[in-house]
């Protein structure tokens, strides 16, 4: 699909992108990790469906026109102060895959007094999700 066909066929609503340093590294993490489905993936740019909603990433190199541009290259982390919640994901199972894949788990599955069970795994990059699947009443 052309750039221009895929971004009018965005529904309306919240759109997540995430700038990132390794696409192939990033790419993986969705699909192997998160159990994601790359729409299309290449160099600069893959469209990712998880969970049933659509999210980008894009290469630095892509927006180096962007009014973006230097905004995060200064940050300790590039997920600092967001986080990435997949409610309906299986937090054990993600948990397990991103061990198996050898990426940082800040807190394992635990059921939280919120009514979610729940951990936080911080992807490439820095970007930290959390796979959260609702208690039982």
């Amino acid at each position: 699909m052309k750039a221009e066909d895929f971004g009018r066929s965005l529904p309306r609503g919240i759109g997540i992108n995430l700038l990132v340093t390794d696409m192939p590294a990033m790419e993986a993490f969705c699909r192997d990790v998160l159990g994601a489905r790359i729409i299309y993936a290449d160099e600069d740019f893959a469209a990712i469906e998880l969970l049933g909603s659509v999210f980008m990433l894009h290469a630095d190199h892509s927006y180096l026109d962007n009014p973006m541009t230097g905004v995060i290259a200064g940050a300790e982390t590039r997920g600092a102060g967001i986080e990435l919640r997949l409610y309906g994901a299986d937090p054990d199972a993600v948990e397990a895959k991103a061990r198996d894949f050898g990426h940082i788990v800040l807190t394992g599955a635990i059921d939280k007094p919120h009514g979610l069970r729940e951990c936080h795994i911080v992807g490439p990059d820095g970007y930290v999700f959390v796979p959260s699947a609702p208690l039982p009443a």
